[in-house]
């Protein structure tokens, strides 16, 4: 049974959980830092701010680029919502893991499978999206349907399980090629970081008003 999709209220709990507030207030501290300095022309706190926001910045970056690149899925959240649905497979290659360029073969070093798909679920309009697998699951090179499981709530979290339940794997071959044609991208949120980012920024603007008041 398909879960329903429901409505993002639960979004700002992303800004919530523990590991973003830790690297929010890494961040915050980093952007601190290099205010006082500019501010207070402090040369070691401009250093240590200018390093601190130069190092969380690119490390932000690097996550937002591996996790929510352009058409690509995410994957599933830990303890997250999931469901099953079919999937029309257009296309698969095999791309490098960090720049997505096409390479000669899936079992080179450094290199996935890049799975081309249509996911129609049962209670929302099908969505055209790319999932990456080390492997080729499900025997996808050699088929033109598969499962896929993804998050109702967050749609472009989207993985190919190895082994899913054969009443899917049922759906999937009578699944009809018409379902793909009305496809679009999945609705996607912030980036991955960009929580972190956000609160962190939040809370170096509170710090900063909360020192020139100090002082």
């Amino acid at each position: 049974m398909t879960t329903t999709p429901r409505s993002p209220r639960r979004f700002p709990r992303g800004f919530l959980t523990p590991p973003v507030l830790l690297g929010a207030v890494v961040v915050a501290a980093a952007l601190a830092t290099l205010v006082q300095g500019i501010l207070g022309g402090t040369t070691w706190a401009l250093l240590v701010g200018l390093t601190g926001t130069a190092v969380a910045l690119a490390l932000l970056g690097d996550l937002a680029d591996t996790g929510h690149g352009s058409g690509t899925a995410s994957g599933l959240r830990s303890g997250g919502p999931r469901a099953y649905a079919p999937a029309v497979v257009h296309s698969v290659r095999a791309v490098h893991t960090k720049s997505g360029a096409a390479v000669a073969d899936g079992r080179a070093q450094d290199s996935v499978f890049a799975f081309d798909l249509t996911v129609v679920p049962e209670d929302a309009p099908a969505y055209r999206v790319v999932v990456r697998h080390p492997l080729d699951v499900q025997g996808v090179l050699h088929k033109n349907r598969a499962v896929v499981e993804y998050d109702p709530e967050q749609p472009w979290r989207v993985v190919v399980p190895n082994d899913p339940p054969r009443v899917w794997l049922a759906r999937a071959q009578q699944l009809d090629d018409t379902a793909a044609l009305t496809a679009q991208g999945p609705a996607r949120g912030l980036p991955p970081g960009a929580p972190v980012l956000v609160t962190g920024v939040v809370l170096a603007a509170l710090a900063t008003v909360l020192m020139r008041l100090a002082g």
